[in-house]
């Protein structure tokens, strides 16, 4: 810890305070791993000594943070705290705004979808028969060209219509997939085909979790010790 003096405004480090008195213990450890393994009885129990020391460092250390974060994460959960009604109360809002549109909207998308495919059936009645007036007007017929040239802007008509409606949608809707699972043995099957590393990963989890309880087939568990 350091020592106040004239001209010296810094206040003191917690973390330097928590692990002040562990300098020599740490200093010590660090000479201990140059990559030697413990090959005595003498040595076994000086390291457990210093893995004692550097727990009771980190202990040190751990309960100097709290202290230290305590107070700025109380502040900040004030803070958010204080917020929370009015993000809450907007969101209520939104939410109910979106209930009261949501039948219009859905309405009035399934009409204009309807009018869309309406004039797509028209621009391609139109197509069809400037098509055939246009393969069967003579060159030498001015009448049987005008009646095709008339036919063709129609169709093209028709066409940018069907295209404008296509582009008229409803605002503020969007597509919602949903899922229900109605055999789960079939969906299991299909993932173990379709994506073993998902099956992997989730039999590994489960596995983690439930090996200390329970005998599960194909697992093989082993005890061992080892230091701590």
């Amino acid at each position: 810890m350091q020592t106040a003096t004239i001209g010296h405004n810094n206040p003191p480090d917690p973390l330097d305070d928590a692990i002040a008195p562990f300098s020599d213990t740490i200093s010590e450890a660090e000479n201990w791993l140059d990559g030697t393994p413990v090959e005595s009885e003498g040595q076994m129990k000086a390291v457990d000594d210093l893995i004692k020391g550097i727990k009771a460092a980190r202990k040190s250390v751990d309960a100097a943070r709290d202290d230290a974060t305590k107070p700025l994460h109380a502040a900040w959960q004030a803070e958010i705290a204080r917020w929370k009604p009015t993000q809450d109360d907007l969101d209520r809002i939104v939410k109910g705004l979106l209930a009261a549109v949501d039948g219009f909207k859905r309405k009035l998308a399934a009409e204009k979808e309807e009018a869309r495919r309406a004039a797509e059936r028209a621009a391609w009645e139109a197509t069809r028969k400037a098509q055939e007036a246009a393969q069967s007007a003579q060159a030498a017929d001015i009448e049987a060209q005008r009646q095709a040239a008339q036919a063709k802007a129609k169709a093209e008509a028709a066409q940018a219509a069907a295209k404008s409606l296509a582009q008229d949608t409803v605002k503020g809707l969007r597509t919602v997939q949903r899922y229900e699972i109605t055999d789960m043995r079939a969906a299991l099957h299909w993932i173990a085909r379709n994506d073993k590393d998902a099956m992997a990963a989730f039999i590994e989890s489960y596995v983690a979790k439930h090996y200390k309880t329970a005998q599960i087939d194909g697992v093989s568990v082993t005890t061992t010790k080892e230091a701590f």
